[in-house]
């Protein structure tokens, strides 16, 4: 006997057997012995999109019992069958009926008649104001035939349409449901309990209650609730939720995790490095909540659409009631002019934007891309230009060592001696230069008695000489003479904005390290996909233009399309032209300076690393490391613009052509409603279509960063 015989029903105990059912609640995967334990359980314990799909569930398989009673009487009675001497009994037939509607009316028409109270408090009308009206006109005017003996009763027009409306809110509903399923880990970040250790003991706190440097155990297939470093343990984490990479990731004693990962195969002791609330994991929890609040400009246009087209459908279902009335029976009229309302109900035009959006925003945050405002997808969709900032954009803000132009030393012993003295240092070049020694696997030389000389760089000694790192004054200042041939290597560095620090010892300068910020390996390949997706790229920095030449050749942006040396004002001002030129333009950047160009820019766009400031003036932020990310963003955010463009151009055009087929005769209110509630199901089904969008492309970094450095080494060593 396997585990899964063992394993109970989350609702009801029993044993679950064989055969399982398993669905995702509240983020928790549970096994149910049956579909009703399934049900009893979403609506006992779902979230609100969980409980509304199960509860409409439950009201149409109700409804759906006493509808089809109807429609067979009602099928009898079509049929003639209740005629010549069974005719005494259609009196009883028509009672029969109507017990069964009242019910069936009750059931499925309660949940649009508050609706439609409810929004008729505030003032409005809805499409539940049409469904109400046209159903509650089939049910009474019934009533009163079945009262006074008339031969026509409309109780089966009535309960199907109730039956077709709801079963097309149920699809909307388990629609939204299965969205919402997909959002719950994202979403979760508030709602989220820790393991803290306190002593000897183990206590369970709300995650929001956890600060710095508390000891947070997590077990497997536990997600990890705080950001922190691992202190005792060690395992596999997989951060997919955040970085949208599927591969685990050893960890062990010292590593960094990331509230939101799951610790797949080993339990962790873990000090918690800042406040919970402070993760990612929350600012994307945070973001993901405040952009599916907000309504996108097709949202609110078709809000107002719908607030207007609502009213027209009344006056337009009563005028085919009042017009057919001077040429058909009453209950004829009666029935087109129910057909103009239940086939012009707006369900579809009000799923149109939403939904897509949702889905959108929801795809993006769990690839660790947050989107503020859904204002910016939609608009992201349509940017012609694209302006990068540099430093810590399209490089990697940090300095490393690109060259090492020597009179014929070794390089290596060059670095080694340059690392001696660096290790020394704060300074950001000199780690850059550790770096690079470390890299070569080089031991530096012990270097004593070192001293920093402001301004122009450090010096020591070793075995009785002195050692010295820095610009050529302190050569000179040291009467270190450079041979021209150095000399001549390091003005032409200096002049393609390169920093340049002179090594010697033993009263020469041997050699000169040239250091610069390198492009990012994805750089390039970036700018060539937004190219190939027609967009324009361009260059703003605040950096020297020598600089911003190289890097731009680097990443392949062209030359006419690089400002340099702008200030925060002058970057602002200079997308505001390019704007004018090519049109809707979005801004990218990661420092402190660029937010003024970000909350100017059409979209702005903030790198991960990207300062607080930056990314609260931004209204899009990726990931760490996850520029590549860029055209992918921009292809879902087209993705979700076309959907939503179809699904309201579906919609409006499907009700005009409806409407007219409704207000000549041509539709019964049966088949309208089929009809309308299949036009619903359109829309979710092509929205839907988004959740199989191709995945980012994975970064190339890791893959190239050991040929990188094989290169950059054989380089240095060739020079």
């Amino acid at each position: 006997m396997t585990a899964q015989d063992h394993a109970l029903c989350s609702h009801c105990l029993l044993p679950i057997g064989r055969r399982a059912m398993r669905l995702t609640v509240n983020g928790e995967a549970c096994a149910f012995c049956c579909y009703g334990c399934c049900i009893a359980y979403q609506v006992k314990h779902g979230k609100t999109e969980e409980w509304e799909a199960a509860w409409l569930l439950i009201r149409l398989g109700v409804g759906g019992f006493l509808s089809m009673n109807i429609m067979l009487f009602s099928l009898l009675l079509y049929s003639d069958a209740f005629s010549g001497a069974d005719a005494e009994m259609l009196p009883w037939i028509h009672l029969l009926l109507w017990l069964f509607a009242t019910p069936a009316v009750i059931i499925l028409g309660g949940p649009f008649l508050r609706e439609a109270w409810l929004h008729g408090m505030e003032g409005r009308l809805t499409s539940s104001a049409l469904i109400v009206l046209g159903v509650g006109a089939a049910y009474f005017y019934s009533a009163f035939a079945t009262i006074e003996g008339s031969p026509q009763v409309y109780f089966d027009t009535a309960t199907m349409v109730l039956m077709l409306f709801t079963a097309g809110y149920y699809l909307d509903a388990a629609g939204r449901a299965r969205a919402a399923r997909d959002l719950q880990p994202l979403l979760a970040a508030e709602s989220e309990w820790a393991t803290v250790v306190i002593g000897d003991g183990e206590y369970r706190r709300p995650v929001r209650e956890v600060d710095a440097g508390v000891l947070v155990r997590v077990r497997p297939g536990e997600r990890i609730p705080v950001d922190g470093v691992i202190m005792e343990g060690e395992s596999h984490t997989d951060e997919a939720l955040l970085t949208g990479e599927s591969r685990q990731i050893a960890k062990g004693v010292g590593s960094h995790v990331i509230a939101g990962s799951i610790n797949l195969d080993g339990p962790l002791l873990i000090q918690s490095r800042g406040v919970a609330n402070a993760t990612r994991w929350a600012q994307i929890c945070r973001s993901v909540r405040d952009a599916l609040i907000r309504r996108s400009p097709s949202q609110r246009l078709a809000d107002n659409i719908v607030g207007v087209f609502v009213p027209i459908i009344l006056v337009l279902g009563i005028g085919a009631s009042v017009y057919w009335a001077q040429h058909l029976s009453f209950d004829r009229a009666l029935l087109i002019g129910l057909a103009v309302l239940v086939v012009a109900c707006p369900c579809a035009v009000g799923l149109a934007a939403p939904m897509a959006t949702s889905l959108g925003i929801g795809r993006l945050a769990r690839h660790g891309c947050l989107v503020r405002d859904p204002a910016a997808l939609e608009a992201l969709a349509r940017i012609r230009l694209i302006a990068f900032d540099k430093t810590g954009t399209l490089t990697s803000g940090q300095a490393r060592v690109v060259a090492i132009d020597s009179d014929g030393t070794s390089a290596d012993a060059v670095l080694a001696h340059a690392a001696g003295l660096e290790r020394h240092s704060e300074h950001g070049l000199a780690r850059a230069i550790a770096a690079a020694a470390a890299a070569r696997g080089l031991e530096p030389v012990a270097i004593h008695d070192v001293r920093v000389v402001p301004g122009r760089g450090i010096r020591g000694k070793s075995d009785g000489r002195i050692v010295a790192a820095g610009s050529a004054a302190l050569m000179r200042e040291l009467g270190w003479s450079l041979t021209p041939n150095l000399a001549e290597h390091g003005r032409q560095r200096e002049a393609s904005s390169h920093s340049v620090i002179y090594v010697g010892w033993g009263e020469q300068a041997y050699a000169a390290l040239s250091l610069d910020d390198t492009p990012l390996p994805e750089a390039r390949s970036t700018v060539e996909a937004l190219r190939r997706r027609g967009v324009r790229v361009t260059l703003l920095t605040g950096d020297l233009p020598a600089a911003a030449v190289r890097i731009a050749a680097a990443v392949g942006i062209e030359t006419g399309d690089i400002e340099a040396g702008l200030t925060p004002e002058a970057k602002r001002a200079a997308l505001g032209r390019r704007r004018h030129d090519h049109g809707m333009a979005a801004m990218v950047g990661d420092g402190l300076n660029d937010a003024p160009v970000l909350a100017g820019a059409d979209v702005g766009i903030a790198v991960g690393s990207a300062t607080d400031l930056a990314r609260e003036a931004a209204a899009v932020v990726l990931p760490p490391e996850g520029l590549r990310t860029l055209p992918w963003v921009i292809d879902v955010a087209r993705a979700v613009r076309a959907t939503i463009l179809t699904n309201l151009a579906w919609a409006f055009g499907y009700n005009l052509i409806a409407i007219g087929l409704a207000m000549v005769g041509v539709l019964q209110p049966v088949l309208a409603a089929a009809v309308m509630a299949g036009s619903s199901i359109v829309v979710v089904l092509n929205s839907l279509r988004l959740e199989r969008l191709p995945e980012p492309v994975p970064s190339a970094a890791a893959e190239s960063a050991p040929a990188s450095r094989s290169t950059a080494t054989s380089n240095q060593k060739a020079a």
